[in-house]
């Protein structure tokens, strides 16, 4: 029964490799929620600046 133990201790490892990956999230809530705002609003202003871009490519082409 060594392959039964080898898949014991396999499946344990595996669960402590993911355990201590899901745990890094250390922000509280309100943290969280600023860091979302923040990271949106820096999404808004990337697409803002993209369709601005799109806009003049048009504006050259016509």
């Amino acid at each position: 029964m060594t392959r039964g133990n080898q898949r014991e201790k396999a499946r344990a490892k595996n669960q402590k490799a993911e355990s201590a990956v899901k745990s890094k999230n250390t922000m509280t809530g309100s943290e969280f929620q600023r860091h979302k705002e923040s990271s949106a609003a820096i999404m808004r202003e990337k697409q803002k600046l993209a369709d601005e871009r799109r806009q003049a490519e048009a504006a050259k082409k016509k």
